[in-house]
């Protein structure tokens, strides 16, 4: 599974064909983004994140989903000027996917498998639910800016709820740790 996560067949956000190969011996934070969301302001975090710790070995990824709600209806050409007028994201961006149901695209797969369960508790599910919006079940991705690391490895060794910025501590600390493997 390791390596194979690395095969899986992408689109830059440009429309060029790739994958995470040319990643391979980096820390990967994937995160399923959108740009009519509530949490949208996570850019800034994620980008600080990615200027931070980009020379450690750090690579954060952009994966824009339309999935939730509608929150990502724009084109990549959209999308990508959004990113980069808004929030001067420098992270790569990748071509518009699904995340979740019959559509999920085969690294989401991956990830889910992988790792079916996040950190970060029940609050946002309980905050969504609030606003009377049905949720989907684990190992489902839960809403827009979901994060999963992978290891230098290959390995998906963490898994965050979307209300876990940038900043918190607990995705901070699984970082570091695969920063330092």
């Amino acid at each position: 599974m390791a390596g194979a996560i690395y095969d899986i067949p992408l689109k830059s956000i440009d429309g060029n064909a790739t994958n995470l190969g040319d990643y391979k011996g980096k820390v990967l934070l994937v995160v399923n983004v959108a740009s009519k969301c509530g949490l949208t302001p996570q850019y800034e975090g994620l980008q600080k994140l990615y200027a931070e710790k980009h020379g450690a070995g750090l690579e954060v990824l952009g994966f824009p989903a339309n999935d939730f709600k509608g929150q990502e209806p724009g084109t990549e050409e959209e999308i990508a000027s959004f990113c980069s007028t808004t929030y001067n994201v420098e992270f790569p961006l990748f071509g518009k996917i699904s995340v979740v149901g019959e559509a999920k695209h085969p690294l989401y797969q991956a990830l889910t498998a992988a790792k079916p369960h996040a950190e970060g508790g029940d609050a946002f599910r309980t905050k969504l639910a609030g606003f009377g919006i049905a949720t989907n079940p684990e190992p489902e991705v839960l809403w827009n800016f979901e994060k999963f690391i992978i290891g230098r490895d290959g390995k998906v060794v963490a898994r965050f709820t979307p209300d876990v910025g940038a900043d918190d501590p607990r995705l901070r600390a699984a970082l570091d740790a695969a920063l330092a493997a």
